[in-house]
């Protein structure tokens, strides 16, 4: 009896062991790892930008009357010089032909006091007049010459206001719509004397804004070299940037690129031109704009439209990568569970920067370090287990290139556009010309 009590005894002890041995193997879950890496990689952030036109001019009437025509398709592209509008002239015309002829007026009273003065200076000289007849003459004669100045200045101002009936674009650009219609009676004093406003559009300009924070990682990635700007280095500063000014945009180190709304590559390159010496508070971050030529003057970019940008050139040295599922996010710091040679994790803090799908570390981790990938939800620090390595690398980024602008089409577009334009010009209706009587 003895015997088989102690029987069952080995026997349960042998079926318990074996139940801890299940129990540990059942411990030691199955999770994805991936080896860190380290190698260089492009600053591929994308910020969201507006377009504006390089220069926005408010068109106004500089003179008063009534608004006679208007020589333009509202939307359509002009050439600087080109007339807008036409204010009725006539009153003009009239005030110069009075000022032209004041100034013959004048110059005929210069022209009579010019001999009189110099017949007085001749007796003068023999004694034959008066001290006080000569500087009579003078006085006159200097008071003529003054005359005709005033006349002139008179006229050239009459010549300024009737130019000023035309209004010509002053540049080469976008007319907007126009505000007053034709027939319209307009002061250059008052509201009415706004007419239009205009837009050019090559350049254009993007304005964008860099996160403080970023601008920052650049500035100091760069002077402690964990960042390389093309080939620039430390020290280069101030020459590279004379350089950036003076070269062409498709020789630069660094430039930008534009996203259009519907996914394809703008085809010239951006180039920075301007970003702001402070902080914005309330946003926190870098105001900055860029320069993108518009040689066709296409519209493939309008003025207000939104678009993306990319800052291109701009590369991390030794970069050390893990993908993002790798992380985790507390409400102090990022964690990793990083697997040691025992198969044990440890949980890690690390500083880390995300881009695309990736964690660009700074602090807490080398390249060749084994992280959990996947499955952190069922680990714990320093727990076993049962690793599944998987291949992680760097997606190669090929230069991205622009398609070219298809010009035949883009010339059939701009055709279309003018010619539904063409019939949208105004003016008044002249009178019919007086028949002779009895006709």
């Amino acid at each position: 009896m003895k015997k088989a009590i102690w029987g069952l005894v080995c026997v349960a002890a042998v079926l318990a062991a074996c139940h801890k041995q299940e129990a540990a193997t059942a411990a030691a879950p199955i999770v994805s790892a991936v080896k860190v890496l380290q190698q260089d990689l492009p600053w591929n952030i994308e910020y969201p930008a507006q377009v504006m036109g390089s220069l926005e001019v408010v068109i106004r009437a500089q003179v008063g009357g009534i608004l006679q025509s208007r020589n333009y398709s509202e939307g359509e592209f002009v050439q600087a010089g080109t007339q807008l509008f036409q204010i009725d002239d006539a009153e003009y015309k009239v005030a110069l032909e009075k000022a032209q002829g004041t100034l013959a007026q004048a110059q005929a009273e210069e022209k009579r006091t010019g001999r009189t003065f110099r017949r007085m200076k001749t007796l003068r000289e023999s004694n034959a007049v008066s001290q006080q007849d000569y500087d009579n003459a003078l006085s006159a004669y200097e008071t003529a010459q003054a005359n005709v100045k005033v006349a002139q200045a008179a006229v050239e101002g009459a010549e300024i206001n009737l130019g000023y009936t035309k209004v010509t674009a002053p540049i080469s650009g976008i007319v907007g719509q126009a505000v007053p219609s034709v027939g319209s009676l307009i002061s250059p004093a008052g509201e009415s004397g706004y007419l239009t406003n205009m837009v050019q559009i090559d350049p254009l300009y993007v304005k964008f804004s860099m996160p403080g924070s970023q601008f920052n990682q650049l500035s100091q990635g760069f002077l402690s070299g964990q960042i390389a700007f093309g080939n620039m280095k430390v020290g280069q500063q101030k020459q590279v940037e004379q350089e950036y000014k003076d070269k062409d945009v498709n020789d630069v180190a660094v430039y930008v690129e534009a996203v259009l709304p519907n996914g394809e590559i703008y085809p010239q390159r951006g180039k920075i031109i301007f970003f702001d010496s402070s902080e914005n508070a309330q946003t926190s971050s870098i105001a900055m704009k860029a320069e993108f030529a518009n040689p066709s003057d296409s519209r493939l970019l309008m003025p207000g439209q939104f678009v993306r940008v990319h800052l291109i050139g701009a590369t991390f040295k030794d970069a050390i990568l893990i993908p993002s599922s790798a992380v985790l996010h507390t409400a102090k710091e990022l964690l990793v569970y990083v697997v040691d040679a025992n198969n044990a994790v440890e949980a890690r803090p690390i500083e880390a920067d995300l881009q695309d799908d990736m964690y660009i570390v700074t602090q807490g981790l080398k390249a060749g370090d084994v992280v959990v990938s996947e499955g952190l939800s069922r680990i714990r620090p320093g727990q076993k287990v049962d690793v599944k390595l998987q291949d992680f690398s760097v997606p190669v980024m090929q230069e991205r290139t622009a398609p070219k602008a298809d010009e035949e089409k883009m010339d059939q577009l701009e055709q279309a556009i003018s010619d539904s334009e063409t019939p949208d010009t105004q003016s008044l209706p002249q009178p019919a010309a007086e028949q002779p009587a009895g006709k």
